[in-house]
């Protein structure tokens, strides 16, 4: 399996600075095991057939698309949304 060409997408405080294999899982559910410290990592490029139509691809205006790299197990950036209870 190809290694993906990766950028960091945001950073976030660890508690320790050193860097350590994480399996990271895209939306089409590739993984690939890179030594990282971040919470998340974006693949800029998109090197497979289904990508330009993948639903989790982001096309940031002015800047090139992305996939987000999640470490696997880790809960959905909007997972705690689902808890919400919305008066009607």
């Amino acid at each position: 399996m190809a290694r993906p060409s990766v950028s960091k997408s945001r950073s976030r405080s660890t508690q320790s600075n050193a860097a350590f294999p994480v399996t990271f899982r895209a939306g089409c559910a590739r993984e690939w095991t890179l030594v990282s410290t971040e919470a998340d990592l974006a693949y800029t490029e998109q090197a497979f057939p289904e990508c330009p139509a993948c639903p989790h691809r982001v096309e940031p205006e002015g800047n090139l698309p992305f996939c987000t790299l999640r470490p696997v197990g880790s809960a959905h950036p909007f997972a705690a949304l689902a808890a919400l209870d919305l008066p009607e």
